[in-house]
Order: C-alpha cells, then sequence, then structure tokens
C-alpha cells in the first residue's frame, strides 16, 4: 500500500521484528519491513510517518556491531527505538552503553519516572508497569537532551525521550503480549507522536491488492500453485476476482498429501467454479527424494520439482506469463538471508526453493501478510469456512514431516495416523481451538507387545501448539485420556507402528514442525 501513513520497520535482527510490523497493523496502520542497512536516501522515497527500530542480538558495545545512520536521526521523522534499537540510537548520539551486570531476560518492572506522551491512558498500578526485557547491555549515560522517562530495579535508562526531536526509546518490548498495555504505547507513538491516520482494514488490504494484481497482470494468464490450503486458496478467490478466467489453478498431486485431500480440494473448487486441473507427479517427487535425508535438501527439491512440474505444464497452456504463489509474510522472514539480519531459520518451499531462472512471472499477492490477516481477507471474499479454518499445512506436504528418508511405506503410514489425529481432534471439537496439530514420523524403531508377539516397529509423535501470529507458539496441553485414546487407535489399526509419543515443546526454542 504507497502511503505516507505508515510506520517503516528497521531490522537490527530481532526475533520479534515481525511481531512490530503485526501490533503496527492491528493498530490500523500500514507497516513494512526494511534492513537497518537500508540508505537514508532510500528511507526519504518511502517518506514514512514514522520510524521503529527493532532489537537484536547483536550488542552496541563492539566497533562492528550495526548502527542506525546519524543522519537517519536528524532527520526529523519520528523514531522510536526498542531495546537494541534504543541503544543504538543512545550510541550513536554520543551516550553510552554498557554491559549489564545483571541481565534481564523475561517479566520485569518499570517505573514511571517523566511524562511522556508514550505512556498517556497507560495505568501504573503503585508506579509499577509490568513488561518483557530480553537485554545484556543498558544506556549508562544518555545523549545531550534526553531525558529518562521510566526505569527499572537493574536498568535505570528503562525508558527515554528527546521531545525536541520527537526521538523515544524504550529498552523493554512494547509488541509483545507479555508487556502489560504494550499496544497503548505503540499506539501513542503511531498516533500522537507519528501522527497517523488509520489505514489499514480487510476493505483497504483487497482494494489495494485487487488494484495491483490488475496493473501487473493487465490481460495476461496465470497459473496458481494451489494446494486446498488457507494460503494459496485466499490467493485462487483475490485472483478470480481480479482477473476471472485468466485464472488456472494447478493442483500438483506430490504423493505427500494428507489422505484424501486430492479429491476433496478438486470438489471444492470445481463447485466454485475456478478453473482448476489436476497434475499426478507423485512418482516423479518420490523418485528425487529417494535417499535424501537432509531437511533443507527436501525442501530445496520440492521446491523445485514444484516450479519445474508448473513450467512444463506452462508450456502447454498458450500466453501464460505469471506463476502466483501463497507466500505469507512469515514465510519471508523465516527464510532471510542478505536483506534481513535475522538468521535462516528453514527454508520455505514458495521462497528458499526456488530456482535461479524462471521463465515465469512471479506473484505473491500476500506476501507481506500474516495469517490472521491472510483469514480475515478470506472470509471477506465467501471462501468456504471448512478451508479457511483448516490448520496450516506447508508446502512440502508430509515430505517434512517425515524424518529421514522419504519412502512411499512411511507416507502411507504418516497418511493414516494423521487422519485419526485429526478425526479425534474434530470429533471431541478440540480442533478449532488449536491452531495446528499433526503427525510427525520418527525414523527410529522401539520394542512393543501385541498380544503375545513382540512387535519391534515405528515410532510417531503428536505435535499440537496454540499460537496467535505462527511466530511464538505454545504446546497444547491436550487431555491425557485423548492422547492417549489417539495413541491407542493409532498403535492398533497401524501394524507397523509400536509407540506414540506426545511434543510438549514451545516455539522457541523449537520450530512448529520438526523439519
Amino acid at each position: 500500500m504507497k502511503s505516507s501513513d505508515k510506520i517503516l520497520i528497521l531490522d537490527f535482527g530481532s526475533q520479534y521484528t515481525q511481531l512490530i510490523a503485526r501490533r503496527v497493523r492491528e493498530i490500523g496502520v500500514f507497516s513494512e519491513v526494511k534492513p537497518s542497512s537500508i540508505s537514508i536516501e532510500k528511507i526519504l522515497e518511502l517518506n514514512p510517518s514514522g520510524i521503529i527500530l527493532s532489537g537484536g542480538p547483536e550488542t552496541v558495545t563492539i566497533s562492528s556491531s550495526q548502527k542506525v545512520h546519524k543522519s537517519l536521526l536528524e532527520a526529523k521523522i519520528p523514531i522510536l527505538g526498542i531495546c537494541y534499537g534504543m541503544q543504538t540510537i543512545a550510541n550513536e548520539l554520543g551516550g553510552s552503553v554498557i554491559r549489564s551486570n545483571i541481565r534481564e531476560f523475561g517479566h520485569s518492572e518499570i517505573s514511571y519516572v517523566n511524562h511522556s506522551v508514550l505512556f498517556d491512558s497507560v495505568s501504573f498500578d503503585s508506579n509499577i508497569l509490568n513488561v518483557w526485557m530480553s537485554h545484556g547491555d543498558k544506556v549508562e549515560v544518555l545523549p545531550d537532551n534526553f531525558e529518562i522517562i521510566a526505569s527499572s530495579k537493574d536498568c535505570k535508562v528503562a525508558g527515554f525521550q528527546n521531545l525536541d526531536s520527537n526521538i523515544f526509546g524504550l529498552q523493554f518490548h512494547p509488541e509483545v503480549t507479555h508487556t502489560n498495555q504494550g499496544e497503548t504505547i505503540l499506539s501513542n507513538f503511531i498516533f500522537k507522536v507519528c501522527g497517523c491516520r488509520k489505514n489499514w482494514s480487510t476493505f483497504d488490504i483487497i482494494d489495494s491488492m485487487v488494484s495491483d494484481i490488475k496493473n501487473k497482470v493487465k490481460n495476461e494468464k496465470v497459473l496458481l500453485g494451489l494446494s486446498g490450503g488457507v494460503d494459496s486458496s485466499v490467493v485462487a478467490m483475490l485472483l478470480h476476482k481480479a482477473i476471472k478466467n485468466n485464472l488456472i489453478c494447478i493442483f500438483v498431486d506430490h504423493g505427500l498429501l494428507r489422505l484424501g485431500e486430492v479429491d476433496e480440494v478438486m470438489s471444492t473448487f470445481k463447485s466454485l467454479d475456478i478453473d482448476i486441473r489436476l497434475i499426478d507427479a507423485s512418482q516423479l517427487f518420490l523418485s528425487k527424494l529417494s535417499g535424501e535425508t537432509d531437511p533443507e535438501q527436501k525442501r530445496k527439491i520440492i521446491g523445485n520439482t514444484f516450479i519445474e512440474v508448473f513450467e512444463n505444464e506452462a508450456k502447454k497452456i498458450k500466453d501464460v506469463s505469471w506463476l502466483a504463489q501463497g507466500t505469507i509474510y512469515p514465510d519471508v522472514i523465516e527464510s532471510s538471508s542478505d536483506d534481513h539480519n535475522s538468521s535462516v531459520i528453514k527454508s520455505h518451499h514458495n521462497v528458499g526453493g526456488l530456482p535461479e531462472k524462471m521463465n515465469l512471472k512471479l506473484l505473491e499477492p500476500i506476501r507481506e501478510l500474516f495469517k490472521d490477516e491472510v483469514r480475515k481477507i478470506g472470509a471477506e471474499l465467501n471462501t468456504p469456512e471448512h478451508i479457511l479454518k483448516r490448520h496450516p499445512f506447508p508446502g512440502p506436504g508430509l515430505g517434512i514431516r517425515v524424518m529421514g528418508e522419504i519412502t512411499s511405506e512411511r507416507i502411507s503410514i504418516l497418511q493414516k495416523a494423521d487422519k485419526i489425529f485429526i478425526d479425534e481432534l474434530k470429533s471431541e471439537k478440540i480442533y478449532d481451538s488449536l491452531s495446528q496439530a499433526f503427525v510427525v514420523y520418527l525414523p527410529v524403531k522401539s520394542v512393543g507387545v501385541v498380544g503375545d508377539e513382540r512387535r519391534y516397529e515405528d515410532v510417531l509423535a503428536l505435535r499440537a501448539v496454540e499460537t496467535v501470529d505462527f511466530m511464538t507458539a505454545k504446546w497444547a496441553h491436550l487431555p491425557y485420556d485423548f492422547i492417549g485414546k489417539v495413541s491407542n487407535r493409532i498403535v492398533n489399526e497401524i501394524s507397523l507402528v509400536s509407540r506414540v509419543v506426545y511434543d510438549c515443546t514451545g516455539k522457541p526454542p523449537a520450530t512448529i514442525e520438526w523439519e
């Protein structure tokens, strides 16, 4: 969206950078993330109403660390530095930052020191506000013309401001839900300091994307890789609204789908009068994956083969110029490398697996959206409810839920077990309360006893999580009796499984998927 009412977020490598962008959008203002290395000239071209400097894993106490351009601090653009962002402001403007004797990670309490617009309508209980800290450095000496606005027990400068320059800094993280009234603090910066107007709603998003698609595509045909998941399905509905019959959906059966998924997806989209065509490439994918055990290589093989299949299909259809994908913002962030400072968590097949050269132009209309925004757009576009409520399913499919080598037998075992798990979750009306649930095949054998016979067969893991944005997640505390019921069904109904375990690891430290 092109608007001066936007907040630019400069990424210094924080795991929370994408959460800042999400929170700003939730407040109702468009935001976009750029690397901290972006030039001042480019920033001025973008014409933001305000800038937020993210946190980061480095320390400003070493000369090689990332820095905010001093010229940016003199550009008269309102700036809010968070954690590392605050420290680099202090460092560049003549203050000092030191290693803290007592590091703060997790819940902390700050007290109000001087009046700040950031704290308007924020209720301090007995002059205390619960916040979330994550730092090992602290500002020791303020730059000239700055004043302290908040302190904690172990961090005298937990917040500062320079009202003449409209520059603010917070040592804590207002973007995380653990900080009490963090949304109010961010809102005060966005509306009262930056003077933004609300411009980010479902209607705004759809209108902007439809217009952008029409301008890019014109009368050319678009191929969409439709998986039947939320992201690609919403893209299908969006493209159908924008270009009608110039959309051709290709549903690739790569042999790594859930049980019965092919028939379900085909019937759903045919009923919506969307042109959808099925390609059975399961043997091709399985043959290329034969013998491969490395997770990143499996993703890249699947991604490259996926594009290869599409390009072959495109040659059969006249005048196709575009390849559309359901890439969303968390995919981009987690696969970031040169353009971002955060470390690569994993390659998503929509982004990390693309070959260097493609014969089709790439169209990713929801690339800047979070999952919840995609669902809201989908609802507005009348996407079938049973699709919108589906848990996310990775592009590489069950290929990244089979640890080790992928074989047709292992896929078959996993499909049956996954269906049992999902069917039971739906039967007990637990499914909709979870964000994602699935089964993982482990490349280990375990001894079991069935009747009087010894069994030495496979081990499967159940995974269920609860999350708002899929950037952090809690493991779901499913009832023990329910887990026992699912385990019992899997072991009894699938003779090649001897043991079922439950994954109780959050994100972080783990990712939601196992690979």
